[in-house]
Protein backbone atom coordinates (compact mmCIF):
# COMPACT_ATOMS: atom_id res chain seq x y z
CA UNK A 1 0.00 0.00 0.00
CA UNK A 2 2.95 2.31 0.80
CA UNK A 3 4.64 1.82 -3.16
CA UNK A 4 0.22 2.70 -4.18
CA UNK A 5 0.99 5.69 -1.98
CA UNK A 6 3.98 6.44 -3.22
CA UNK A 7 2.74 6.34 -6.56
CA UNK A 8 -0.32 8.16 -6.81
CA UNK A 9 2.10 11.17 -5.38
CA UNK A 10 4.33 10.44 -8.32
CA UNK A 11 1.61 10.54 -10.39
CA UNK A 12 -0.20 13.97 -9.34
CA UNK A 13 3.23 15.90 -9.84
CA UNK A 14 4.14 14.33 -13.00
CA UNK A 15 0.48 15.48 -14.03
CA UNK A 16 0.95 18.57 -12.68
CA UNK A 17 3.88 19.87 -14.46
CA UNK A 18 2.13 18.39 -17.78
CA UNK A 19 3.92 14.93 -18.36
CA UNK A 20 1.85 11.99 -19.32
CA UNK A 21 0.81 9.89 -16.06
CA UNK A 22 1.28 6.21 -16.04
CA UNK A 23 -1.81 3.90 -16.79
CA UNK A 24 -0.18 1.13 -14.92
CA UNK A 25 0.98 1.51 -11.22
CA UNK A 26 2.82 -1.96 -10.33
CA UNK A 27 2.68 -5.30 -11.64
CA UNK A 28 1.65 -6.62 -8.88
CA UNK A 29 -1.43 -4.16 -8.25
CA UNK A 30 -4.89 -4.98 -9.41
CA UNK A 31 -6.74 -3.93 -12.59
CA UNK A 32 -9.50 -1.96 -10.44
CA UNK A 33 -6.23 -0.07 -8.49
CA UNK A 34 -4.57 0.56 -11.91
CA UNK A 35 -8.01 2.15 -13.02
CA UNK A 36 -7.92 4.36 -9.69
CA UNK A 37 -4.81 5.90 -10.04
CA UNK A 38 -5.00 5.77 -14.34
CA UNK A 39 -4.95 9.59 -15.73
CA UNK A 40 -5.65 10.51 -19.33
CA UNK A 41 -2.47 11.83 -21.21
CA UNK A 42 -2.66 15.51 -22.42
CA UNK A 43 0.10 18.00 -23.47
CA UNK A 44 0.70 20.58 -20.66
CA UNK A 45 -1.25 24.02 -22.22
CA UNK A 46 0.80 27.22 -22.41
CA UNK A 47 -2.39 28.85 -23.13
CA UNK A 48 -1.94 32.97 -22.54
CA UNK A 49 -5.13 34.94 -22.57
CA UNK A 50 -5.37 38.55 -23.97
CA UNK A 51 -6.09 40.16 -20.85
CA UNK A 52 -2.70 39.06 -19.43
CA UNK A 53 -0.75 40.49 -22.73
CA UNK A 54 -3.09 43.35 -22.80
CA UNK A 55 -3.11 44.13 -19.54
CA UNK A 56 1.02 43.87 -19.09
CA UNK A 57 1.45 46.36 -22.20
CA UNK A 58 -1.25 48.92 -20.35
CA UNK A 59 -3.26 48.81 -23.13
CA UNK A 60 -7.12 48.36 -22.37
CA UNK A 61 -8.04 44.97 -20.92
CA UNK A 62 -9.80 42.03 -22.36
CA UNK A 63 -13.38 43.11 -21.80
CA UNK A 64 -12.65 47.04 -23.23
CA UNK A 65 -15.32 48.08 -25.62
CA UNK A 66 -13.55 48.85 -28.71
CA UNK A 67 -11.56 52.39 -28.62
CA UNK A 68 -13.77 54.12 -31.54
CA UNK A 69 -16.20 54.39 -29.45
CA UNK A 70 -14.95 57.23 -27.15
CA UNK A 71 -16.06 60.40 -27.45
CA UNK A 72 -19.51 58.81 -29.13
CA UNK A 73 -22.12 61.40 -28.62
CA UNK A 74 -25.14 58.95 -29.71
CA UNK A 75 -25.63 55.50 -28.74
CA UNK A 76 -24.49 53.04 -31.66
CA UNK A 77 -24.69 49.40 -29.79
CA UNK A 78 -22.95 47.81 -32.74
CA UNK A 79 -19.66 49.60 -32.29
CA UNK A 80 -19.17 47.81 -28.92
CA UNK A 81 -19.34 44.31 -30.53
CA UNK A 82 -15.21 42.64 -30.95
CA UNK A 83 -13.98 39.25 -31.45
CA UNK A 84 -12.10 38.13 -27.96
CA UNK A 85 -9.97 34.65 -27.43
CA UNK A 86 -10.97 32.78 -24.17
CA UNK A 87 -10.24 29.75 -22.67
CA UNK A 88 -12.65 26.46 -23.40
CA UNK A 89 -12.65 22.81 -22.52
CA UNK A 90 -14.40 20.05 -24.42
CA UNK A 91 -17.17 18.11 -22.37
CA UNK A 92 -19.41 15.57 -23.90
CA UNK A 93 -23.29 17.01 -23.98
CA UNK A 94 -24.97 14.12 -21.41
CA UNK A 95 -22.20 15.75 -18.05
CA UNK A 96 -22.07 19.76 -19.28
CA UNK A 97 -24.20 20.63 -16.58
CA UNK A 98 -22.95 18.49 -14.19
CA UNK A 99 -19.87 20.28 -14.97
CA UNK A 100 -21.20 23.37 -15.40
CA UNK A 101 -22.29 23.07 -12.01
CA UNK A 102 -19.11 22.19 -10.29
CA UNK A 103 -16.47 24.51 -11.85
CA UNK A 104 -19.16 27.76 -11.67
CA UNK A 105 -16.52 29.77 -9.87
CA UNK A 106 -13.74 29.07 -12.74
CA UNK A 107 -16.65 29.86 -15.34
CA UNK A 108 -16.46 33.07 -17.75
CA UNK A 109 -18.62 35.52 -15.71
CA UNK A 110 -20.20 38.42 -18.24
CA UNK A 111 -23.49 39.62 -18.08
CA UNK A 112 -26.05 38.37 -21.03
CA UNK A 113 -23.01 35.78 -21.90
CA UNK A 114 -23.61 32.43 -23.25
CA UNK A 115 -21.15 30.26 -21.39
CA UNK A 116 -21.25 26.97 -23.57
CA UNK A 117 -20.35 27.07 -27.04
CA UNK A 118 -21.39 24.78 -29.88
CA UNK A 119 -18.30 22.29 -31.52
CA UNK A 120 -18.89 22.62 -34.96
CA UNK A 121 -16.14 19.80 -35.93
CA UNK A 122 -18.31 17.24 -33.05
CA UNK A 123 -21.66 17.14 -32.63
CA UNK A 124 -21.14 14.71 -29.38
CA UNK A 125 -19.01 17.71 -26.91
CA UNK A 126 -19.84 21.13 -26.22
CA UNK A 127 -17.63 24.16 -25.26
CA UNK A 128 -17.17 25.42 -22.08
CA UNK A 129 -16.44 29.28 -21.70
CA UNK A 130 -13.64 29.77 -18.79
CA UNK A 131 -12.49 33.19 -16.56
CA UNK A 132 -9.40 34.02 -18.80
CA UNK A 133 -8.40 35.70 -15.61
CA UNK A 134 -8.25 32.85 -12.95
CA UNK A 135 -7.94 30.06 -16.18
CA UNK A 136 -4.50 30.71 -17.69
CA UNK A 137 -3.48 27.37 -17.88
CA UNK A 138 -4.45 23.78 -16.92
CA UNK A 139 -2.25 23.97 -14.09
CA UNK A 140 -5.07 26.71 -12.51
CA UNK A 141 -6.94 23.52 -11.59
CA UNK A 142 -6.81 22.17 -8.45
CA UNK A 143 -7.27 18.51 -7.22
CA UNK A 144 -10.92 18.84 -6.55
CA UNK A 145 -11.13 20.03 -9.99
CA UNK A 146 -9.02 16.75 -11.51
CA UNK A 147 -11.37 14.62 -9.50
CA UNK A 148 -14.23 15.75 -11.32
CA UNK A 149 -12.55 15.41 -14.43
CA UNK A 150 -11.46 11.70 -13.83
CA UNK A 151 -14.44 10.68 -12.81
CA UNK A 152 -16.30 11.93 -15.45
CA UNK A 153 -13.71 11.31 -18.23
CA UNK A 154 -12.27 14.97 -19.01
CA UNK A 155 -9.71 16.01 -20.34
CA UNK A 156 -8.42 19.38 -18.51
CA UNK A 157 -6.74 20.41 -21.89
CA UNK A 158 -7.21 24.07 -22.69
CA UNK A 159 -8.24 25.43 -26.03
CA UNK A 160 -8.21 29.15 -27.40
CA UNK A 161 -12.04 29.35 -28.63
CA UNK A 162 -13.00 32.85 -30.36
CA UNK A 163 -15.95 34.32 -28.39
CA UNK A 164 -18.08 37.29 -29.98
CA UNK A 165 -18.47 40.36 -27.16
CA UNK A 166 -21.22 42.52 -27.87
CA UNK A 167 -23.09 46.23 -25.88
CA UNK A 168 -25.11 43.41 -23.72
CA UNK A 169 -22.18 41.87 -22.50
CA UNK A 170 -20.09 45.26 -21.15
CA UNK A 171 -20.92 46.50 -17.88
CA UNK A 172 -22.42 50.10 -17.32
CA UNK A 173 -19.10 51.57 -16.27
CA UNK A 174 -16.90 49.52 -18.57
CA UNK A 175 -19.15 51.52 -21.59
CA UNK A 176 -19.02 54.72 -20.01
CA UNK A 177 -15.03 54.68 -19.70
CA UNK A 178 -14.73 53.85 -23.11
CA UNK A 179 -16.63 56.85 -24.14
CA UNK A 180 -16.28 59.58 -21.88
CA UNK A 181 -12.87 61.21 -21.91
CA UNK A 182 -9.55 59.97 -20.61
CA UNK A 183 -9.43 60.55 -16.62
CA UNK A 184 -12.85 62.15 -16.51
CA UNK A 185 -15.24 60.82 -13.77
CA UNK A 186 -17.83 58.01 -14.59
CA UNK A 187 -20.86 58.22 -12.80
CA UNK A 188 -22.78 54.90 -13.16
CA UNK A 189 -24.92 55.63 -9.26
CA UNK A 190 -28.78 57.00 -9.28
CA UNK A 191 -31.71 57.05 -7.12
CA UNK A 192 -34.38 54.49 -8.06
CA UNK A 193 -37.44 55.95 -7.47
CA UNK A 194 -40.19 52.93 -9.11
CA UNK A 195 -39.75 53.58 -12.77
CA UNK A 196 -37.50 56.02 -12.55
CA UNK A 197 -33.25 56.32 -12.15
CA UNK A 198 -32.48 59.82 -11.17
CA UNK A 199 -28.70 60.92 -11.50
CA UNK A 200 -27.18 64.22 -10.89
CA UNK A 201 -24.60 64.65 -13.79
CA UNK A 202 -21.44 66.71 -13.70
CA UNK A 203 -20.63 69.54 -16.09
CA UNK A 204 -18.39 67.50 -17.88
CA UNK A 205 -21.09 64.89 -18.72
CA UNK A 206 -23.38 66.81 -20.11
CA UNK A 207 -22.63 66.37 -23.31
CA UNK A 208 -22.70 63.03 -22.97
CA UNK A 209 -26.00 63.12 -20.84
CA UNK A 210 -28.71 61.69 -23.50
CA UNK A 211 -26.29 58.53 -24.47
CA UNK A 212 -25.42 57.78 -20.71
CA UNK A 213 -29.32 58.19 -19.95
CA UNK A 214 -29.44 55.08 -22.41
CA UNK A 215 -27.20 53.38 -21.05
CA UNK A 216 -28.55 53.36 -17.87
CA UNK A 217 -31.76 52.36 -19.05
CA UNK A 218 -30.40 49.81 -21.21
CA UNK A 219 -28.24 48.10 -17.78
CA UNK A 220 -31.26 48.45 -15.08
CA UNK A 221 -34.09 46.49 -15.85
CA UNK A 222 -37.59 47.62 -14.76
CA UNK A 223 -35.87 51.53 -15.50
CA UNK A 224 -38.56 53.13 -18.46
CA UNK A 225 -37.08 56.66 -17.21
CA UNK A 226 -33.84 58.87 -16.61
CA UNK A 227 -33.71 62.01 -15.28
CA UNK A 228 -31.28 63.89 -14.46
CA UNK A 229 -31.45 67.20 -12.05
CA UNK A 230 -30.64 70.52 -13.14
CA UNK A 231 -31.01 72.86 -10.38
CA UNK A 232 -30.77 73.08 -6.20
CA UNK A 233 -34.16 71.57 -4.58
CA UNK A 234 -36.24 74.84 -3.88
CA UNK A 235 -36.80 75.52 -0.59
CA UNK A 236 -40.43 76.52 -0.60
CA UNK A 237 -41.68 73.24 -2.04
CA UNK A 238 -38.94 71.11 -1.72
CA UNK A 239 -38.68 69.93 -5.58
CA UNK A 240 -36.36 70.39 -8.40
CA UNK A 241 -36.18 70.68 -11.99
CA UNK A 242 -35.47 67.87 -13.94
CA UNK A 243 -35.07 67.24 -17.61
CA UNK A 244 -35.65 63.58 -18.92
CA UNK A 245 -32.22 62.23 -20.62
CA UNK A 246 -33.78 59.13 -22.03
CA UNK A 247 -37.65 56.90 -21.73
CA UNK A 248 -40.59 58.09 -21.06
CA UNK A 249 -41.22 61.92 -19.59
CA UNK A 250 -44.22 60.18 -17.20
CA UNK A 251 -43.43 61.07 -13.88
CA UNK A 252 -45.82 59.42 -12.01
CA UNK A 253 -44.54 56.27 -10.45
CA UNK A 254 -45.00 54.03 -7.43
CA UNK A 255 -42.70 53.33 -4.58
CA UNK A 256 -42.76 50.90 -1.53
CA UNK A 257 -40.18 51.66 1.15
CA UNK A 258 -40.87 49.41 4.66
CA UNK A 259 -43.79 47.49 3.33
CA UNK A 260 -45.92 50.95 2.51
CA UNK A 261 -46.69 51.69 -0.87
CA UNK A 262 -46.51 55.66 -2.15
CA UNK A 263 -47.36 57.01 -5.30
CA UNK A 264 -46.36 60.66 -6.31
CA UNK A 265 -45.58 62.48 -9.63
CA UNK A 266 -41.64 62.94 -8.64
CA UNK A 267 -41.30 66.11 -10.66
CA UNK A 268 -43.46 68.12 -8.48
CA UNK A 269 -42.32 66.70 -5.03
CA UNK A 270 -39.77 65.70 -3.24
CA UNK A 271 -39.03 61.89 -2.42
CA UNK A 272 -35.21 60.60 -0.71
CA UNK A 273 -35.27 56.72 -1.37
CA UNK A 274 -31.88 56.96 1.13
CA UNK A 275 -34.64 58.33 4.10
CA UNK A 276 -35.97 54.12 4.40
CA UNK A 277 -34.04 53.46 7.49
CA UNK A 278 -34.42 57.11 8.98
CA UNK A 279 -38.31 56.81 8.95
CA UNK A 280 -37.59 53.20 10.08
CA UNK A 281 -35.75 54.41 12.53
CA UNK A 282 -38.42 57.16 14.25
CA UNK A 283 -41.42 55.12 13.76
CA UNK A 284 -39.80 52.61 15.79
CA UNK A 285 -40.00 55.05 18.83
CA UNK A 286 -43.61 55.55 18.73
CA UNK A 287 -46.34 53.36 20.09
CA UNK A 288 -49.55 52.72 19.70
CA UNK A 289 -52.01 56.07 20.97
CA UNK A 290 -49.10 58.48 20.63
CA UNK A 291 -49.93 61.75 19.09
CA UNK A 292 -47.45 62.87 16.49
CA UNK A 293 -47.28 66.24 14.17
CA UNK A 294 -45.04 66.09 11.11
CA UNK A 295 -44.81 69.68 9.76
CA UNK A 296 -43.11 69.16 6.81
CA UNK A 297 -44.67 65.61 5.97
CA UNK A 298 -43.93 65.23 1.95
CA UNK A 299 -46.15 62.49 0.66
CA UNK A 300 -46.67 60.90 4.28
CA UNK A 301 -42.72 58.64 4.74
CA UNK A 302 -43.23 59.71 8.45
CA UNK A 303 -47.18 60.51 9.00
CA UNK A 304 -48.43 57.09 6.98
CA UNK A 305 -45.88 54.29 8.83
CA UNK A 306 -47.11 56.29 12.68
CA UNK A 307 -50.35 56.12 11.51
CA UNK A 308 -50.16 52.09 10.76
CA UNK A 309 -48.86 51.88 14.25
CA UNK A 310 -51.76 53.06 15.33
CA UNK A 311 -50.58 56.72 16.23
CA UNK A 312 -53.30 59.47 15.47
CA UNK A 313 -51.51 62.19 12.51
CA UNK A 314 -51.57 65.35 12.24
CA UNK A 315 -49.53 66.15 9.00
CA UNK A 316 -48.74 68.83 7.23
CA UNK A 317 -47.17 70.53 4.14
CA UNK A 318 -47.04 73.79 2.50
CA UNK A 319 -46.55 72.23 -1.18
CA UNK A 320 -50.21 71.80 -2.81
CA UNK A 321 -49.04 68.82 -5.07
CA UNK A 322 -47.07 67.17 -1.61
CA UNK A 323 -50.53 67.91 0.25
CA UNK A 324 -52.77 66.05 -3.01
CA UNK A 325 -50.59 62.73 -2.89
CA UNK A 326 -49.93 62.79 1.19
CA UNK A 327 -54.59 62.40 0.87
CA UNK A 328 -53.71 59.95 -1.79
CA UNK A 329 -51.23 57.95 -0.16
CA UNK A 330 -53.28 57.90 3.44
CA UNK A 331 -56.22 56.17 1.24
CA UNK A 332 -54.02 53.77 -0.70
CA UNK A 333 -52.53 52.44 2.64
CA UNK A 334 -56.34 52.80 4.45
CA UNK A 335 -55.03 55.26 7.01
CA UNK A 336 -57.15 58.11 5.70
CA UNK A 337 -59.09 57.82 9.17
CA UNK A 338 -56.19 58.29 11.50
CA UNK A 339 -54.13 61.22 9.50
CA UNK A 340 -55.44 64.67 9.74
CA UNK A 341 -53.79 66.19 6.84
CA UNK A 342 -53.17 70.03 6.32
CA UNK A 343 -51.75 72.78 3.30
CA UNK A 344 -50.32 75.16 5.29
CA UNK A 345 -46.86 77.20 6.46
CA UNK A 346 -44.80 75.51 8.85
CA UNK A 347 -45.25 77.97 11.27
CA UNK A 348 -48.83 78.58 11.10
CA UNK A 349 -49.30 74.98 11.56
CA UNK A 350 -47.12 75.01 14.65
CA UNK A 351 -48.74 78.30 15.83
CA UNK A 352 -52.56 76.79 14.75
CA UNK A 353 -52.83 73.17 14.92
CA UNK A 354 -50.13 71.92 17.32
CA UNK A 355 -50.57 74.55 19.69
CA UNK A 356 -54.71 73.82 19.58
CA UNK A 357 -53.94 70.06 20.21
CA UNK A 358 -51.26 70.25 22.54
CA UNK A 359 -53.64 72.76 24.84
CA UNK A 360 -56.13 69.94 24.85
CA UNK A 361 -54.33 67.10 25.65
CA UNK A 362 -52.63 69.09 28.38
CA UNK A 363 -56.17 69.71 29.49
CA UNK A 364 -57.15 66.20 30.00
CA UNK A 365 -53.72 64.89 30.80
CA UNK A 366 -53.73 62.38 33.88
CA UNK A 367 -50.77 60.68 35.08
CA UNK A 368 -52.63 57.07 33.71
CA UNK A 369 -51.81 58.25 30.17
CA UNK A 370 -49.43 56.11 28.58
CA UNK A 371 -49.40 57.87 25.12
CA UNK A 372 -46.76 60.49 24.27
CA UNK A 373 -46.40 63.34 21.57
CA UNK A 374 -43.67 63.50 19.09
CA UNK A 375 -43.23 66.54 16.67
CA UNK A 376 -41.21 65.25 13.22
CA UNK A 377 -39.51 68.26 11.19
CA UNK A 378 -37.88 67.07 8.50
CA UNK A 379 -37.02 70.16 6.27
CA UNK A 380 -33.13 69.90 6.81
CA UNK A 381 -32.35 73.44 4.89
CA UNK A 382 -34.23 75.50 7.13
CA UNK A 383 -36.43 73.03 9.94
CA UNK A 384 -34.16 74.46 12.60
CA UNK A 385 -35.46 77.68 12.23
CA UNK A 386 -38.81 77.01 12.49
CA UNK A 387 -37.69 75.77 16.15
CA UNK A 388 -38.72 79.64 16.98
CA UNK A 389 -42.12 79.01 16.49
CA UNK A 390 -42.67 76.73 19.36
CA UNK A 391 -41.25 80.09 21.91
CA UNK A 392 -43.91 80.78 24.13
CA UNK A 393 -46.66 79.21 21.87
CA UNK A 394 -48.85 78.18 25.29
CA UNK A 395 -49.59 80.80 27.44
CA UNK A 396 -50.98 78.14 30.62
CA UNK A 397 -49.40 76.94 33.41
CA UNK A 398 -46.51 74.61 32.97
CA UNK A 399 -48.11 71.81 34.78
CA UNK A 400 -45.64 68.26 34.22
CA UNK A 401 -42.42 67.34 32.16
CA UNK A 402 -44.83 64.23 31.39
CA UNK A 403 -46.83 66.11 28.57
CA UNK A 404 -43.62 67.52 27.10
CA UNK A 405 -43.76 66.36 22.99
CA UNK A 406 -40.62 65.22 21.60
CA UNK A 407 -39.12 67.03 18.70
CA UNK A 408 -37.24 65.23 16.15
CA UNK A 409 -35.66 67.75 14.26
CA UNK A 410 -33.21 67.61 10.73
CA UNK A 411 -30.89 70.06 9.69
CA UNK A 412 -27.45 70.10 7.26
CA UNK A 413 -24.33 71.07 8.88
CA UNK A 414 -21.08 71.95 7.45
CA UNK A 415 -19.28 72.60 10.23
CA UNK A 416 -16.25 70.84 11.79
CA UNK A 417 -18.32 69.59 14.85
CA UNK A 418 -21.74 68.21 13.22
CA UNK A 419 -22.99 67.64 16.49
CA UNK A 420 -22.08 70.77 18.17
CA UNK A 421 -23.59 72.41 15.65
CA UNK A 422 -26.66 71.46 15.45
CA UNK A 423 -27.12 71.55 19.05
CA UNK A 424 -26.15 75.43 19.21
CA UNK A 425 -28.45 76.36 16.58
CA UNK A 426 -31.53 74.47 18.03
CA UNK A 427 -31.25 76.45 21.30
CA UNK A 428 -30.36 79.18 19.52
CA UNK A 429 -34.07 79.36 17.82
CA UNK A 430 -35.63 77.87 20.93
CA UNK A 431 -34.27 80.40 23.42
CA UNK A 432 -33.70 77.19 25.94
CA UNK A 433 -30.74 75.13 26.83
CA UNK A 434 -31.30 71.60 25.51
CA UNK A 435 -30.66 68.97 28.82
CA UNK A 436 -30.25 65.18 27.63
CA UNK A 437 -31.14 65.80 23.72
CA UNK A 438 -29.69 63.44 21.11
CA UNK A 439 -27.88 63.80 17.71
CA UNK A 440 -27.11 61.55 15.33
CA UNK A 441 -26.01 61.85 11.85
CA UNK A 442 -28.48 60.82 9.02
CA UNK A 443 -26.03 60.59 6.11
CA UNK A 444 -23.55 62.39 3.73
CA UNK A 445 -25.16 64.82 1.42
CA UNK A 446 -21.96 66.24 -0.26
CA UNK A 447 -18.07 66.63 0.89
CA UNK A 448 -18.29 68.32 4.06
CA UNK A 449 -21.78 68.42 4.20
CA UNK A 450 -24.24 66.16 6.25
CA UNK A 451 -27.23 65.73 7.48
CA UNK A 452 -28.04 65.41 11.13
CA UNK A 453 -31.23 65.32 13.49
CA UNK A 454 -31.21 65.84 16.66
CA UNK A 455 -34.34 64.86 19.07
CA UNK A 456 -34.93 66.40 22.58
CA UNK A 457 -37.69 67.06 25.16
CA UNK A 458 -39.48 70.65 24.07
CA UNK A 459 -38.08 72.33 27.01
CA UNK A 460 -40.88 74.14 29.35
CA UNK A 461 -39.37 77.70 29.50
CA UNK A 462 -39.21 77.49 25.61
CA UNK A 463 -42.64 76.23 25.43
CA UNK A 464 -44.90 77.98 28.26
CA UNK A 465 -45.04 81.80 28.47
CA UNK A 466 -45.10 81.50 32.46
CA UNK A 467 -41.08 80.58 32.32
CA UNK A 468 -40.13 84.09 31.47
CA UNK A 469 -37.33 85.17 33.30
CA UNK A 470 -37.38 88.25 36.13
CA UNK A 471 -36.50 90.49 33.32
CA UNK A 472 -39.08 89.65 30.63
CA UNK A 473 -37.04 87.50 28.48
CA UNK A 474 -36.53 83.76 27.56
CA UNK A 475 -33.54 82.06 30.02
CA UNK A 476 -31.60 81.16 27.09
CA UNK A 477 -31.05 84.77 25.42
CA UNK A 478 -30.88 86.17 29.12
CA UNK A 479 -28.17 83.87 29.48
CA UNK A 480 -26.43 84.95 26.47
CA UNK A 481 -26.75 88.35 27.28
CA UNK A 482 -24.91 88.08 31.03
CA UNK A 483 -21.98 85.61 29.35
CA UNK A 484 -21.36 88.72 27.17
CA UNK A 485 -21.00 90.91 29.86
CA UNK A 486 -19.18 88.90 32.20
CA UNK A 487 -21.47 88.11 34.69
CA UNK A 488 -23.37 85.69 35.57
CA UNK A 489 -27.30 85.18 36.54
CA UNK A 490 -27.97 83.80 39.62
CA UNK A 491 -31.00 81.73 38.89
CA UNK A 492 -28.62 79.86 36.52
CA UNK A 493 -26.24 78.68 39.11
Amino acid sequence: MRNINRVYYLTNLLNRYGFAALNRVTPKTSAWTASLFSFNTFPRSTFSTMAQAQDASGEPGLFSPNPKVKGMITLDRDAFTKTIQVPVIKVKKEVIHIVMKNLKNRLIKRPKLNRIIDDPNDEDHKKIVLDPYTITSEDAFDERDREIFKMLMISPQIFQADLEVTYDNFKTDEILKAILPKDQDVTTSFSRIGHIAHMNLRDHQLPYKNLIGQVIMDKNPGVTSVVNKINVIDSTYRNFQMEVLAGEENMVTKVKENGITYEFDFSKVYWNPRLGTEHDRITGHLKSGDLVFDVFAGVGPFAIPAAKKNCVVYANDLNPESHKWLLHNCKLNKVDEKVHAFNVDGREFIKTVIKEKLSEYIKSFTTERKNHLHIVMNLPGMAVEFLDAFRHLLDMEHCSDAILPTVHCYGFSKDDNTEKDIKERAEEYLGAVLEGCSVRLVRNVAPNKEMMCISFKLPARALFADQLDSAGEPAMKRIRKDEESGTENESTQ
